[in-house]
């Protein structure tokens, strides 16, 4: 065997040992990962400018230092760009709006209605970690979805932090639901969101069964979980290394603001009812989506399974490469074959499940 192979087997060798201790916890050393060959040649340039619009965003004030600084930097940065090039493509009609109020943008597909969604609509609740993403975040999660479902999207700028804290958000949701409930039977209005989105789908749906309101037709969970995570799960670790970001230590806690309230117990059920079985069993059908290197896959994947174990009709899909809510904001290419699947399983599966 020639030197420059027993050399390269032994770097090998060494790079692939890993150390798992007592407990569970591994200790993984250096290694590449490359992008999945089984993602699209579209996925993985937009993985590029997914990774460079974060990175971007690096030494931005946040964590409320200078909160209006950073929603600005990130709306100017890449959420404007996002539903400029989305709009090109999609064609629809954006309306601010007070609904119960609460300030909201309706946007409706130019053209009309598809033939069973007259008496239909979704509520968006845009991503962001309870700190950004309102308006021009709801409007990207909002275009394609409104345009290819044929539907009215309405995006809620709900209160987030760190001005305001839990149950704001919820408070939010519910006073437009409650509005929307004038016009529409419950079954017939169904509840989407990625990523603190998602957590807040759950968390209205568990509201509203706390306050006496009808449950809605479907609920979409996108790249987050029924649940305040606070590091929980294996991608939490594994996404973050397999996006570039610095991946947190065990048993760190990733509560956000807005849960900053005194002697509040995160594991309780308006804020995590992935917990409470009894409050799961009352969710309408859901839909999950997720990615392989989605932060959020184990929130998605352990929410998906305890819908499952309460009787709830709950579909999940997980795609090949995809990172962080790839197909929502805020870098999403609409010419990305998966993105164009995420975004047809979604119109797809509120068709099917909204009442008529």
């Amino acid at each position: 065997m020639a030197a420059a192979e027993c050399v390269a087997q032994g770097e090998l060798r060494e790079r692939a040992e890993a150390v798992v201790d007592a407990d569970g916890t591994v200790h993984v050393p250096k290694m590449d990962v490359p992008l999945s060959r089984l993602a699209s040649e579209e996925a993985k340039r937009n993985f590029e400018s997914f990774v460079e619009g974060f990175n971007s965003l690096e030494g931005v004030a946040g964590e409320g230092e200078d909160i209006d600084a950073l929603r600005k930097f990130i709306d100017d940065r890449l959420m404007r760009p996002g539903v400029e090039k989305l709009r090109h493509v999609f064609a629809v009609e954006i309306a601010p709006t007070k609904i119960g109020g609460v300030q909201t943008d309706v946007i409706n597909p130019v053209g009309g209605y598809g033939k069973r969604n007259g008496r239909r609509v979704l509520i968006n609740l845009h991503g962001g970690s309870f700190e950004v993403g309102a308006r021009l975040g709801g409007q990207m999660e909002s275009i394609p979805i409104a345009s290819l479902g044929k539907i009215r999207v309405i995006t809620v700028d709900y209160r987030e932090g760190p001005e305001n804290r839990f149950p704001a958000a919820s408070e939010d949701v519910a006073a437009v639901y409650r509005q929307l409930l004038k016009e529409y039977p419950a079954k017939n209005i169904g509840i989407y969101g990625c990523s603190s989105g998602a957590t807040l789908t759950a968390e209205a749906v568990a509201w509203f069964q706390t306050h006496g309101l009808p449950v809605p037709g479907a609920i979409g969970i996108f790249g987050g979980g029924a649940f305040v995570p606070e590091s929980a799960g294996d991608s939490t670790y594994i996404g973050s290394a397999l996006v570039g970001w610095a991946v947190p230590p065990p048993n760190a806690s990733d509560t956000v603001s807005y849960f900053d309230v005194p002697a509040l117990d995160t594991k309780e059920p308006l804020v995590s009812p992935v917990y409470w079985p009894k409050v799961l069993a009352h969710f309408p059908p859901t839909l999950l989506l997720t990615g392989t290197r989605d932060i959020g896959l184990s929130p998605v994947v352990y929410t998906h399974a305890q819908l499952i174990h309460s009787g709830v009709e709950a579909e999940l899909h997980v795609w090949e490469g995809a990172p962080h809510c790839s197909y929502a904001q805020p870098v999403v290419d609409p010419e990305v074959p998966e993105t164009r699947e995420a975004w047809n399983a979604i119109t797809q599966f509120f068709d099917r499940h909204l009442g008529r």
